[in-house]
């Protein structure tokens, strides 16, 4: 079975270096491992505060909460602390004012991003290219979803402050799991529910990258275990079907990353890609060619003169590769020495290494983003009086390495979730949203993908946003607010 994960997209894709604690953990006897995790389970009580945020045409004014939820077993042992920040507007209705409960990806990645890079009251304004140095103070953010839904921001188990109650390699095995991670998410979201008396507003779940791959199965998570219905449901560069996932020369991963690489290249050339003619061509006369085999000369011929017309690569290493330039090659090769980000391939660094035969350096993106989104949320923790004990977990490639994907022969897919959830919900509508620069998750794939979905209720269920940008593509201000926007219309049913 072909499995990757999104953490070959968010880790893995390109190299990396485990946190040192992370590698320490991981080399500790059980029972000392163990101790150590109980010695951290404890979080502060949640924080309240009341703020007030001044933006162009408007001010608002909002209750912000930090804190956790103990998890517990059956027979109330501890299982894991969850922390959560949560934003309300003050003078709403609660019966009409809907929220939305939000979740990254990774595995193993806090909601930091979606938190600091869209939805939130406040932003991080990196502009250009991102990196170590990039201010990590959080600025008003005129694109906050506050103007149409209350936010609640969750990070699983391993991420962000929230952890294990316990080192105990059973509730790894169990919380770190495609099976095991939806659960506690929606526990978390119905006792905040509850305990905010919430039940009669309406809900959105918003994931994005294995965040994504979340919502489907945390909607019905939501609607089948925790008794709460969803009324929208937003994907931001989701995976949703591992068995259509792969970074090599598999011809559908072939024909879902080419309109990427082609935007990437007619953006450096300072014009707009003509994506409708490349997805022609891409599920046309190019998987045609693919299918007949490198050894066909007629089909490599066409396949180099369109490939190299498309991504403006040297035509002599399009020939080699027979037209088939896999993601790797082409963050190398579309400028010689720099290594274009997978996230965004508009983006580069300069190559390290020019002299090795491979890329030996981190993604210039999302390493570039780790210490500015970690100081803004450890900034952000400050200003609403929540500061636990021990590290905050931005990325936790240890999370990463210990998920347990299942045993199965079916690579896991929350498709037959979404199509289920929308099949037994006619109230329910769904935006997916990505950059057409991300090459981790390319745009074409999931609209491949959504191509394949039955027509279950009204044509517009269902919603395509295609964006300037990359996998984080509310980085830059035009998909920031092309998000909001369209978001803002599918709850408003516009």
């Amino acid at each position: 079975m072909r499995i990757v994960s999104l953490l070959a997209a968010l880790l893995f894709a390109t190299p990396c270096f485990a946190q040192p604690a992370a590698r320490a953990e991981a080399g500790r006897p059980e029972a000392a491992r163990a101790e150590a995790a109980e010695a951290r389970a404890s979080l502060p009580a949640d924080s309240v505060t009341h703020q007030t945020l001044t933006l162009p045409g408007r001010t608002l004014h909002f209750t912000a909460t930090a804190g956790s939820f103990r998890l517990t077993d059956a027979q109330g042992k501890p299982q894991a602390d969850i922390a959560y920040t949560s934003y309300t507007l003050d003078d709403a209705d609660p019966q009409t004012r809907p929220v939305a409960f939000t979740v990254n990806g990774g595995p193993g990645a806090s909601s930091a991003w979606l938190q600091l890079g869209a939805l939130g009251p406040w932003r991080l304004a990196l502009g250009g290219t991102p990196g170590p140095s990039s201010s990590p103070v959080p600025v008003a953010n005129a694109e906050t979803w506050l103007d149409f839904t209350d936010l609640v921001f969750i990070d699983p188990p391993g991420t962000g402050f929230s952890r294990l109650a316990t080192g105990a390699d059973e509730l790894r095995r169990r919380f770190y799991s495609v099976a095991g991670d939806i659960p506690p998410l929606a526990e978390v979201a119905r006792r905040w529910t509850v305990k905010q008396g919430r039940t009669a507003s309406p809900r959105l779940v918003v994931g994005e990258s294995y965040g994504g791959f979340r919502g489907p199965r945390l909607v019905r998570a939501l609607q089948t275990g925790e008794g709460l219905g969803v009324r929208a449901l937003v994907m931001v560069s989701p995976v949703l079907d591992f068995g259509w996932t792969s970074f090599g020369t598999d011809p559908m991963a072939l024909v879902g990353r080419l309109p990427s690489l082609a935007a990437v290249a007619a953006e450096a050339a300072g014009r707009e890609p003509d994506l409708a003619a490349v997805e022609q061509y891409a599920a046309g006369e190019f998987i045609a060619d693919l299918l007949r085999g490198p050894r066909d000369a007629a089909a490599v011929d066409r396949l180099t003169t369109h490939v190299v017309a498309l991504t403006g690569l040297d035509p002599a290493l399009v020939r080699r590769l027979a037209g088939r330039v896999d993601m790797r090659t082409f963050q190398r090769e579309r400028v010689r020495g720099e290594i274009a980000s997978a996230y965004d391939a508009t983006v580069a660094s300069p190559d390290a290494a020019p002299e090795a035969a491979r890329n030996v350096q981190p993604d210039t993106l999302l390493d570039g983003l780790r210490a500015p989104l970690t100081s803004g949320m450890l900034a952000l923790y400050r200003t609403l009086g929540w500061q636990p004990e021990g590290e905050y977990q931005l990325l936790n490639e240890d999370v990463a390495r210990a998920w347990d994907w299942g045993r199965g022969p079916q690579p896991p897919d929350s498709v037959r979730q979404l199509r289920v959830a929308l099949a037994l919900d006619p109230d329910l509508r769904v935006l997916v949203a990505h950059g057409r620069d991300d090459l981790v998750t390319p745009y074409f794939a999931t609209k491949l993908l959504l191509a394949q979905l039955p027509q279950i209720g009204a044509p517009d269920r269902v919603r395509l946003l295609v964006t300037p940008g990359g996998h984080m593509l509310y980085f830059r201000d035009a998909g920031r607010a092309a998000l909001h926007d369209a978001a803002r219309a599918l709850l408003e049913r516009r």
